[in-house]
């Protein structure tokens, strides 16, 4: 009865989308329940389009796009679940009550119809990359940098050492930025039928007021909030009447009514997130970034349960810890040879988040996606000659030639520079190793496309880098058709770290069981950690001069 009334026959499906759009649908800590619902993830969205292209009563989805806040790759997987509901016959329309920015707008374009609030504008501004430049600053402070890179593109410590960008890194940062604008172009082409020259003009312009935009044919109306309904689904400028609305969450939750348990038990896909930088530790209730020892707990426990049939990894990372990255390879390379793993990539999977990527029997990736950076920087901050302008005298006593080759005093000597210079090459060559592994290629052929340059997704699949491009959607039937014909109807579940998920993988009697425990222990399974005694390795971060813990490849 829930499903025949999700939606009365002729109804829109209202979606709002305020904010960021997370990837997946995770379960909430008791934190988080503090604090309002965010709105559906993409994995949700999905699963909505999904349901709308096989009801025919509701007439089709009305999305009211406030703001978005996120990367060009969740903009790009947005627009695309927005197209494919076109695509199986189902009416789109967007409503801007606020005005739109770039990201925004790609989105909405894909749309039947647009409208937008009077007062509000589009800002068509396209893309650029603005970097700031210290190193005068630091020199006038008194503070001594010595940034180590392996790699020519690896440009992060060019703040600190430069007043402008290298060649190098604005050859990489122009090829990002151009297949962002090309994907922007067209989707103006494609979604409001406008010519290429008429495309790149609007994005010359770059600002319209609302009347502008629709005699530009940006929208097709302006309209107040309380008329917008009507205004796009009858096509009038001033229509009496609007069908019935029903909240996008209320109706997912209704069609999807009849399936709840039926996934008990059964075995399934396994889905394990990297998000954030990559950092030592476990999952608290306030830590943030990719937890590494929690990640490796996941990793272990679907390795372990034989109820997960395959992983999907998803990463949305720019890397972090190069030691909690290489702990993750080296689970992931485990499971790798014992299931079939998947490994999705979001906004950014650079540096270490490739590196995690490198052991999937096959890596996905949105054309705007930005990944690569395969090398390895360090930087080491010097304070000596700016205590001694402020009057600060120091004195050390040492036993061995490099006792203090991570104070944070003197600067380097040539001695200590070529004592980092060679950690950090071997650094940089187990990372051309490991990828070389992961993609069945040579360390030489790797090297080549290395050295620290950041690629869009699109050109990183034309460089062996990635496999296919997509979203999850791509990986999930990419992981199917690895397993077979059976894990066609398995469920996906997405499976949280920690030493409890960990110790109750390998005590698992049963997929039936666990599935039960886990399931019932929900989101306490979070505060587990805050229990256990936790280990941090002191040592010199190169990301971060003497001042962090771990080693960082950034």
């Amino acid at each position: 009865m829930r499903r025949a009334r999700a939606a009365p026959a002729g109804s829109w499906v209202e979606l709002i989308i305020d904010g960021a759009v997370p990837e997946l649908d995770s379960p909430r800590t008791i934190l988080q329940r503090l604090r309002p619902r965010p709105g559906l993830a993409l994995d949700q969205l999905r699963r909505l389009a999904t349901e709308l292209a096989a009801d025919d009563k509701p007439a089709g989805l009305l999305v009211v796009l406030r703001s978005f806040h996120g990367g060009m790759a969740t903009a790009h997987a947005l627009r695309e679940i927005l197209s494919s509901l076109r695509r199986s016959g189902r009416r789109v329309a967007v409503h801007l009550p606020l005005g739109v920015d770039t990201k925004g707008y790609f989105i909405a374009s894909a749309a039947e119809r647009l409208s937008i609030f009077p007062g509000g504008s589009l800002a068509l501004l396209g893309f650029a990359s603005q970097g700031v430049f210290i190193r005068r600053a630091l020199e006038k402070a008194g503070l001594v940098v010595d940034v180590i890179a392996r790699g020519r593109y690896k440009s992060a410590g060019d703040a600190l050492t430069r007043d402008a960008m290298s060649a190098p890194q604005r050859e990489q940062v122009g090829a990002l930025l151009d297949v962002m604008y090309a994907s922007f172009e067209r989707a103006l082409r494609e979604g409001r039928g406008l010519s290429s020259t008429e495309a790149g003009a609007a994005i010359d312009r770059g600002i319209f007021r609302a009347d502008e935009a629709v005699e530009a044919r940006l929208v097709d109306a302006a309209a107040f909030d309380d008329q917008a309904v009507a205004v796009l689904v009858h096509d009038k400028a001033a229509p009496s009447t609007a069908p019935a609305l029903v909240p996008a969450e209320t109706y997912l939750r209704a069609r999807r009514a009849t399936r709840l348990g039926r996934d008990r038990g059964r075995r399934c896909l396994g889905v394990v997130a990297v998000h954030g930088v990559i950092v030592q530790g476990a999952s608290t209730a306030t830590s943030r970034g990719a937890m590494a020892d929690s990640i490796i707990s996941a990793v272990r426990a679907a390795r372990e349960a034989r109820g997960v049939g395959g992983v999907l990894l998803h990463i949305d990372s720019p890397g972090g810890s190069a030691l909690g990255s290489a702990r993750i390879h080296r689970e992931l390379e485990l499971l790798a040879a014992e299931k079939p793993l998947v490994a999705v990539m979001g906004n950014v999977a650079a540096s270490g988040g490739y590196y995690v990527a490198a052991p999937a029997h096959a890596i996905i990736a949105q054309p705007v996606t930005v990944t690569g950076s395969i090398g390895v920087i360090a930087a080491r901050f010097a304070l000596g000659p700016m205590l001694q302008r402020l009057g600060v005298s120091f004195d050390i006593e040492k036993r061995g030639a490099r006792a203090d080759l991570f104070g944070a005093v003197t600067p380097l000597s040539d001695d200590e520079r070529a004592a980092l210079v060679h950690e950090i090459d071997g650094a940089y060559r187990e990372f051309i190793d490991a990828v070389a592994r992961g993609r069945n290629k040579s360390p030489a052929e790797v090297e080549a496309v290395a050295e620290g340059r950041v690629w869009s997704g699109l050109e990183a699949r034309d460089r062996g880098l990635v496999d296919q491009l997509g979203g999850v959607a791509v990986g999930l039937a990419e992981l199917r058709r690895r397993i077979g014909p059976s894990a066609d109807s398995w469920p996906t579940r997405i499976l949280r770290g920690g030493k409890a998920g960990a110790s109750l993988a390998r005590a698992e009697p049963s997929p039936r069981l666990a599935s039960a425990v886990v399931e019932a222990l929900g989101e306490w399974t979070d505060l587990w950690p805050l229990a256990c005694s936790q280990e941090r390795t002191l040592a010199w971060a190169p990301g971060l001069g003497s001042w962090g813990s771990e080693s960082s490849r950034s």
